[in-house]
């Protein structure tokens, strides 16, 4: 099976195929909503203290990307997920997920946070937060209502 093959690196940010596949998600992000309602972090904000980034492998090549950003003692968000283009409807948004929320459970996050967007596009992955257990919410930090954005969060 796909997940078992995957490797998780902490990652710097510093290799081409991190890079692109960051530059990927941004556009895909800003082909599906406007700009004001694009959330998702870039290179630099994805390096601020407080944010880890993770890629996912499989074999040499990189198959998704997820990070984890501290909200506070007890609260963590989900930022920058993205499953790579070749790598759609295996498992990968599934492992990253399940990662995430292990890494989260111990580093003693007892609730996680997303924002995603809510065009046709999101739809797969509105599921699969839903099948993990994520249930929409209202805004939390500095989000805003926004018709382009869904939030949601899960006690881990």
């Amino acid at each position: 099976m796909l997940k078992e093959q995957l490797r998780f690196h902490l990652d710097d940010l510093t290799g081409a195929p991190t890079r692109a596949l960051i530059a990927r998600h941004l556009a895909g992000m800003h082909e599906h909503s406007p700009p004001e309602s694009v959330h998702a972090f870039d290179v630099d904000k994805l390096r601020q203290p407080g944010v880890t980034f993770w890629s996912a492998w499989l074999g040499d090549d990189i198959a998704g990307c997820g990070a984890l950003k501290r909200l506070d003692a007890q609260r963590g968000e989900i930022k920058s997920m993205r499953v790579a283009d070749a790598f759609l409807g295996r498992g990968v948004g599934r492992a990253m997920l399940e990662h995430l929320m292990a890494e989260a459970k111990a580093r003693g996050m007892r609730s996680l946070w997303l924002e995603t967007g809510s065009a046709p596009a999101f739809i797969p992955a509105l599921r699969l937060y839903e099948s993990a257990g994520f249930v929409r919410c209202g805004p939390f930090e500095d989000y805003e209502e926004d018709p382009f954005s869904v939030f949601m969060t899960r006690e881990i």
